[in-house]
């Protein structure tokens, strides 16, 4: 499938943020949810942070004390035989594990969808037990004229979501947390379908370690239930690992087209589409047998977590879907793909 990608790739790098203290760098910039707001395009960021090491052997990074209200620095020895830091992105310790940076959400703007003039502060930064380890991966959803944000709230009970929203960008409302732990890949349907809301999300299972897609339905956004399984991954396939709802849903004449992500064994994440019935959102119509868009770039194949493209939101414009994303855990890079080759390798 033909994917075009800005040639000004990466349209926003961790050297473009402004760290959110002095002793602070930014060390990654990603995951964006996407809105149109009046006349400019909204990102909402995910900015990865990490205090500025001093010493190489040593290994520092943040949690939010919520006795304090402030972010403290965490230290760890890279010569402890104890700890494992394997993957970039873990400080696994006998005690528990951390995470190696914090993340907090910030908004950028734009006029052209390219060129972003990205706040200064966070716009939703930690503040409760539930967001001790930062937030992360923001979804979107426009609904009777007020903007819903769903983001994962990472703490010591786990990985929850929780829900923000606003009507202007400048001040944002906490509704609390919406799916316990451990949950995650959250997106919520731009609207009411037969008198309900549905939202996409990925429960974890610790015993048999299942990441599938579930569906859950709502009468307020706030409460949800009837939870359904809506499917998994696949042995042999490109989701093979686990998979994930990548960007809020929207509607096209066949039904609701979701852009989801998938991942396989060897930890390369690629996204797919799906197709659900207009009516009844929980029935699959059709299943991308290959991904639609898949690391190739430089900048998508090396980075922070390399192999990976992952989409928390896009703009469905001009018969386009506009793919804002997350660029192997380093960067946001945009690309363009065509609605029409979508529905062709959905075998519409």
């Amino acid at each position: 499938m033909k994917v075009f990608r800005s040639p000004d790739n990466p349209i926003i790098k961790p050297e473009d943020v402004k760290p959110s203290g002095d002793d602070f760098e930014v060390i990654g910039v990603f995951n964006a949810g996407v809105t149109r707001f009046k006349e400019e395009v909204l990102l909402l960021l995910r900015v990865a942070e990490r205090p500025i090491s001093r010493h190489p052997d040593i290994v520092q990074t943040a949690v939010f004390d919520i006795d304090k209200g402030q972010l403290v620095i965490k230290e760890f020895s890279k010569d402890d035989p104890e700890i494992d830091f394997s993957d970039p992105r873990l400080i696994i310790t006998p005690g528990g594990t951390y995470l190696t940076s914090i993340s907090h959400l910030r908004l950028a703007r734009s006029k052209d969808g390219i060129s972003f003039e990205i706040e200064d502060r966070p716009a939703i930064a930690p503040e409760n037990d539930y967001e001790t380890f930062g937030l992360e991966d923001p979804r979107i959803s426009l609904i009777n004229g007020r903007y819903y944000i769903n983001y994962v709230g990472v703490g010591r009970f786990g990985v929850t979501t929780c829900l923000a929203s606003t009507k202007d960008f400048r001040t944002f409302e906490r509704h609390g947390v919406i799916f316990c732990p451990d949950n995650k890949d959250v997106v919520i349907f731009p609207e009411k379908i037969e008198g309900k809301y549905y939202a996409l999300h990925r429960p974890v299972s610790p015993l048999f370690g299942k990441q599938e897609i579930w569906i859950s339905e709502s009468p307020d956004l706030f409460c949800w239930g009837n939870h359904r399984c809506l499917m998994g991954p696949r042995p042999g396939f490109w989701d093979e690992l686990k998979i994930g709802a990548s960007a809020v849903p929207f509607r096209i004449e066949q039904g609701w087209l979701e852009v989801y992500h998938g991942v396989d064994q060897n930890n390369r994440y690629c996204l797919g589409a799906i197709l659900l019935d207009s009516k009844e959102p929980r029935k699959v119509i059709s299943r991308t047998q290959s991904p639609i868009f898949e690391p190739e770039a430089d900048y998508e194949i090396n980075g922070f977590f390399g192999n990976v493209v992952f989409s928390c939101g896009l703009l469905y414009e001009d018969k386009k879907l506009k793919i804002y994303y997350g660029a192997a855990d380093t960067v946001i890079c945009y690309a363009e793909l065509s609605l029409e080759e979508t529905i062709e390798i959905l075998n519409l």
